[in-house]
This record gives C-alpha cells, structure tokens and sequence, in this order.
C-alpha cells in the first residue's frame, strides 16, 4: 500500500499522554500496524504461482489477490472516514488489527479459493479505515516538539512493508509453504493489536471530515492532477511488479531461493528511493515524479530485452526499486500541497485513489498475461509509465501553484 499525510488537532481535543516513553510506544505500535498491513496486503506477490498452483488457478485469476484489497481500500477509505468520525479512534484501530489477523488466518487456512478472495475483502477493509485512521494521529500521541519525528516513524512503514514485505513473505513460503507466511502475519497483526490495547491511550473523535470538504478539495486542480500522476505511475507498476515472480521463473529460469535474492535487490533499492525521492520532491516535485516514472517505464520495457540473464534481471530490478520508493512520498507530496488547509481530506483522497488503481493494475496485468505473456505485460507497464513522464513534463498546474517553489539547478 502507501504514505498519506498527518493531521494534528489541537491539544485541547487531544491531550498527550501522560508520559513520553507511552507515546513513543503508541507512535511504534501505529507504525507496526501499517507495516502488518502493507506486508499483507502485498505478500501474495512473492507466492502467487504456489497459492495459484494450490487453486488450480491460473497466474491472472490468483492476480485477484492483489485486486481485491486495492477495490475494497477505495471504497472503505472515504466511507470508514465520513461513517466512524464519532467512534473512538483507539477502539477503531483495534477493530482493524483483530480484522486483518482473522483475514491472515482464514488465507492461511483455506480450502478453497473463493475464501481466499473473502479475506482478502477483510484485508482492502482494514487498509482503508486504519489508514483513514492512524494518518493523523501523531500530533495526539506525543507532544507537539515531537509531532515531526512521530509523523516520520509512522510511515517508515510503508516503504518498509512495501519493499521488504514480498522478499520476507517469498523466502518463508520458500522455507514452510505460503500458508506459513500467512500464519507469521496474523500472529504479528495480534501482537500488534496487543501492543495497541496496552499502549494507545484513548482518542476520542476531534475532527470530523465531510463528504462535501472531500468533494471541494476533488474538485481543486491540483488535486486532479495529483490523481492523474498517480493513477498512470501505480496503474503502471502494479500491472507489471504483481506478475514479475512469472517473469523470473518464465523468462530468467530463476529458481526460488534465486527470486528470493532478486526481490531483496529491488527492496533494499527501493529503501533508498524512499528516502532519494522524499529528498528531492521536496526542491523539484516535477523533476522528482519524472525521474520515477521514467525509470519505471525504462525498467519494465526493457525486461523482455535484457530479463533472459540473471545479469540484467537483477540490475534492472534494482533500478525499478529505486524509483517505485520514490513513488509513494511524491504522490502524497502533490496532494498534501494542492489542499494545505485540508490534509485529511486530501489523506483519504490519496489513499482512494492509490488503493483502486493499484487493484486495477493488477487486474489489467491479470488480463494481458491470460491473454498474452508476461513480457507482453512488461512492454505495456512501461508505456502507461512513460505517459505519466509525458503529463508530469507537460501538463498540470506549476509547483508554485501547490506552495512549492522549485529550485534551479
């Protein structure tokens, strides 16, 4: 999944807690759950032809995985927001760990296939309300000089669950079967939930966002031109990263404990892009969404080329880390700047908007592999990603316009 912006009420609403080491602890325990989430969410990309395999299912059909949480975190996203902005946060935070360990346990223990799309609905549930959620919840977990460092331990979560997840979740498949990699994510998902209980002090509700404030801040320039940056660079990732376990095994002839190796590349890789890319978007948000895209772009279209060799399976994989860590920090970057005033609005709007074009990308990959080959979904990915290259240079509003003043040089 991905990085969203924070919200800090105000003291009165939301007093600290009462010592700094619980809120240090709150501030772990909220970070855990999203990497939990994040692992979860993109774990059966590392596993897809075994669980596949299991089914009796082919590598486009297993793809529904990936689709199902995606769909359903799009959908819950703004509902969960709008539907529980009464309810204690706390106790919905919980609700959505106990959710996401029941969905770990039931993968883990299905007998067939369609119980498996069951708890992968469970799963898109908890990504849209938890991250609805726990956005903007450092500025009431820790004392205002501290909101910041908070804020960045919270979603250090997402590129590390994001590129670390599918390597973790591919090497313990490769040692127990994937059912056992499912197992080892509910048991986490309790744990966490554990630590909330004990930790977490109670969050009363102290904002509330609208349907009506989430339609204005859509309807803003920048807002749709973030969504359309987002939708072509996700669209184009995910329609080609969710099938690349078939490519390795396809058209590099990798066996699993090579894979294994491979993946750990791209996750350390993109480790580094996360922070590269939260760098630069920062000076050049133009430049930075570019460099993404178009290293994306390049990566995909030249796996068919140069993805028969191990060689340059490996190096190409690794420049692809590099530039999807970047990818999440940008996108949040341009909708937080387009609606400032507003940044759970534009949270919830952000994580819609990556959640459904990340189920689509699956799903759209699903249908050309069925169809076709998993090169011909690699050429494809790196043509929707050299369009995002195309609007990012050419179209949308100006930095300046978002609050953003590039530097030159």
């Amino acid at each position: 999944m991905t990085g969203t912006t924070a919200t800090t009420p105000t003291g009165r609403t939301a007093p600290p807690p009462r010592t700094p080491l619980r809120g240090r602890l709150a501030v772990v325990s909220v970070m855990l759950g999203i990497f939990s989430i994040v692992t979860t969410e993109i774990l059966p990309i590392g596993l897809l032809t075994s669980i596949g395999s299991d089914f009796a299912v082919s590598d486009g059909t297993a793809g529904l995985m990936m689709t199902m949480p995606g769909l359903l975190a799009a959908v819950s996203a703004p509902l969960v927001t709008v539907a529980t902005a009464r309810i204690d946060r706390r106790v919905m935070l919980c609700a959505f760990m106990l959710l996401l360990a029941l969905a770990d346990f039931l993968v883990a223990a299905a007998t067939d296939y369609r119980l498996v799309l069951i708890s992968r609905v469970m799963v898109g549930v908890t990504i849209g309300g938890f991250w609805s959620i726990g956005a903007g919840l450092a500025g009431r977990l820790v004392r205002p000089a501290s909101v910041g460092r908070a804020t960045a331990v919270i979603f250090s979560a997402v590129p590390l669950g994001s590129v670390l997840g599918v390597p973790a979740g591919t090497f313990v498949g490769g040692l127990a079967g994937w059912r056992t990699a499912f197992v080892v994510m509910g048991v986490l998902s309790v744990g966490v939930l554990v630590l909330m209980l004990l930790v977490v002090p109670p969050l009363p509700p102290a904002q509330v966002t609208r349907a009506r404030l989430l339609g204005t801040v859509l309807a803003r320039p920048g807002t749709r031109f973030a969504l359309l940056l987002t939708f072509l660079v996700v669209l184009a990732h995910f329609a080609t990263y969710t099938y690349v376990t078939p490519f390795l095994e396809q058209v590099t002839h990798a066996g699993p404990t090579l894979i294994t190796a491979f993946l750990l590349v791209y996750g350390a890789a993109g480790i580094v892009g996360n922070f590269v890319g939260g760098a630069l978007v920062a000076r050049r948000p133009r430049l930075a969404v570019s460099l993404a895209a178009g290293l994306i772009a390049a990566s995909a279209a030249l796996l068919p080329v140069l993805g028969g060799g191990e060689a340059g399976a490996v190096a190409l994989l690794a420049v692809w880390g590099v530039a999807y860590g970047a990818v999440p920090v940008c996108s949040q970057t341009w909708f937080a700047r387009a609606s400032p005033e507003a940044p759970e609005a534009a949270s919830v709007l952000f994580t819609a908007s990556f959640q459904a074009t990340f189920a689509l990308g699956a799903l759209a990959g699903g249908a050309v592999l069925d169809r076709g080959s998993v090169s011909a979904v690699m050429t494809l990915g790196g043509a929707t990603a050299a369009l995002a290259v195309v609007a990012a240079v050419v179209a949308g509003p100006r930095p300046r316009s978002l609050g953003v003043r590039e530097r030159r040089g």
